[in-house]
């Protein structure tokens, strides 16, 4: 149910909230080039960090779904582009934090997002809501977001506003329904959030229309993902990648697996499908909770979750395991946590990480613990940004 591509590859700049627009990186580089520089900026960390590289670098993946329309989430932000202009929806501008750039034309999401958007604007001009000020904590609207079940067709919307003024639900869920899509809509959300951050704070979600979540498929997992629960951004690259990760392991017959950070338990999953018995870690509760939901839906009985820190987790569990997986967020592993997964001895831990800087500094410690890095792999993920994700496989020495 994928939309068709509408952008091309050329060698100037096609998108045209470039000059603003704070999301891309690498607007009007050639992909072979995108490539060539995310792989030479990500390597070069492991010679700033003095760190091990792996014995084989094997090719880096290219986007597996393309360089455009691939994101399945976004979150839009409510604001205006000039102090006291009129109101937009979109991304924070280039630099300055308290502007937003409407991007209503967006490269990196589907034809429904930008029509959801332009809709969503539009209706909040004519109904004459106000942004909400971060400065001085008034006003209505705060985000927009929009998620998409690639493989499922499946779309869930979610308005994020203050509760200091009536809202239209209705004649807002009216809009949405009338407009023509290429998905469907499952679910129309509104969430509540009068904190002062300037982050989407779920104080309160209403279900408006349908349901709170939408259905995805990955490598023959269904997982049912709600409103805020964490979900790959690319699935089909993210497919490929755990796909690989899981092909690195010999033999997972019999064995006790950690999987640590787990998230959602996604490779947790995969995991369990050979393996005797897996353990997911993972500090967000609300993540635990999806994925024991998710695994008893595809019958995998042999998975257990634990949510908190994963060193206090693993001190208080007393199992040993046969084998580690990590998938760290972007500030990597604690040097605390490093030591307690060395402490088990275990042959193999493969590592799964989305920040190569903090993966090269957490791989000195393994090594200075008696790993070596024997095979790493970079997956472009993210095109248009600097962003990559990438695997490696540690042997005990």
């Amino acid at each position: 149910m994928t939309s068709k591509q509408s952008f091309n590859i050329n060698s100037k700049p096609i998108c045209p909230h470039s000059e603003f627009c704070g999301g891309c990186k690498y607007q009007g580089v050639e992909y072979t080039k995108q490539l060539a520089e995310k792989e030479s900026t990500a390597r070069g960390y492991f010679v700033e960090k003095d760190s091990p590289e792996p014995a084989k670098w094997d090719e880096i993946q290219p986007a597996k779904s393309g360089i455009y329309e691939y994101r399945n989430k976004m979150e839009f932000t409510f604001g205006d582009l000039v102090k006291g202009g009129e109101l937009t929806l979109g991304m924070h501008k280039k630099g300055h934090f308290m502007s937003i750039v409407t991007v209503d034309e967006c490269q990196l999401v589907s034809r429904d997002f930008r029509e959801i958007l332009k809709y969503t604007l539009e209706f909040a001009k004519a109904m004459g809501y106000e942004k909400y000020n971060k400065k001085i904590h008034t006003g209505l609207l705060r985000n927009l977001i929009v998620r998409r079940g690639i493989r499922t067709g499946e779309l869930l919307i979610n308005i994020v506003t203050s509760t200091q003024s009536e809202f239209n639900e209705e004649e807002f869920v009216e809009g949405l329904l009338s407009l023509e899509l290429d998905d469907k809509i499952v679910g129309i959300l509104r969430t509540f959030n009068d904190n002062i951050a300037d982050a989407v704070n779920p104080e309160s979600v209403k279900v408006l229309w349908g349901r709170d979540y939408y259905m995805e498929k990955i490598s023959g997992l269904d997982f049912k993902v709600s409103a805020f629960s964490f979900f790959q951004t690319n699935v089909e690259a993210a497919e490929k990648l755990y796909e690989d990760a899981v092909g690195l392991i010999n033999d997972l017959g019999g064995k006790l697996v950690f999987d640590l950070y787990c998230g959602t338990g996604t490779i947790s999953q995969l995991l369990a499908r050979k393996a005797d018995h897996v353990v997911g870690v993972e500090l967000v509760e609300e993540a635990v909770a999806s994925a024991r939901e998710n695994a008893e839906m595809n019958r995998l009985d042999n998975c257990e979750f634990i949510a908190g820190d994963v060193y206090k987790v693993l001190e208080g569990y007393h199992k040993k395991p046969d084998l580690i997986v990590v998938d760290p967020p972007r500030m990597g592993m604690s040097e605390k946590a490093v030591d307690k997964i060395m402490s088990y001895g275990v042959p193999q831990i493969l590592y799964v990480s989305c920040n190569p800087k903090t993966l090269a500094i957490n791989l000195k410690q393994f090594e200075a613990g008696g790993y070596e890095p024997l095979y790493g792999k970079l997956y472009d993920n993210f095109p248009m940004t600097g962003h990559l994700e990438s695997i490696c496989l540690l042997s005990r020495k």
